[in-house]
């Protein structure tokens, strides 16, 4: 078996929008599964959109030339917002999504980070207590949905 975790880390840039998009709804489908709700953000986003967002800061990791995770981020003074944490479905669980985390995370140049997963994604809330963030707070975003925002102080 291929070490996926051992892909090339990039920039994301202009050029890997489609590819990006097509990563993002896969890895978001089982989102909207667990939620019952095919109108995530992260599903509806369109091509323009995700274009415009990479002129922020993000990174994909490629394997074989796939792109087969990203991460984007934004950063406010000292506080980066980790956000569009994307793995392939056939490659979840394997430690790409930790290692794109830690790779946003040390390329935002932060001190602190923020991050929000919906409640019932108890995959994700356990990759993020792992890697040391911990429950901020929990806003309602519709009917039997809270966002669950987490928080995590550097370790500089």
């Amino acid at each position: 078996m291929t070490d996926t975790t051992a892909g090339v880390l990039a920039p994301l840039t202009a050029h890997d929008a489609g590819e990006l998009l097509t990563l993002q709804r896969a890895a978001y489908a089982t989102e909207a599964q667990i939620y019952r709700d095919p109108f995530l953000p992260a599903l509806t986003q369109t091509l323009d959109e995700l274009s415009a967002e990479l002129q922020g800061p993000g990174l994909g990791l490629r394997s074989g030339g796939r792109l087969i995770g990203a991460v984007r981020w934004t950063v406010d003074g000292d506080l980066a917002h980790i956000g569009r944490l994307a793995v392939a479905p056939d490659l979840q669980g394997r430690g790409i999504g930790t290692r794109l985390l830690r790779a946003a995370e040390e390329a935002s140049g932060a001190d602190r980070f923020e991050l929000f997963t919906g409640h019932l994604s108890e995959a994700n809330i356990r990759l993020y207590e792992r890697e040391g963030y911990v429950v901020d707070r929990r806003v309602p975003l519709h009917a039997g949905v809270d966002l669950v925002y987490m928080v995590k102080i550097g370790d500089r």
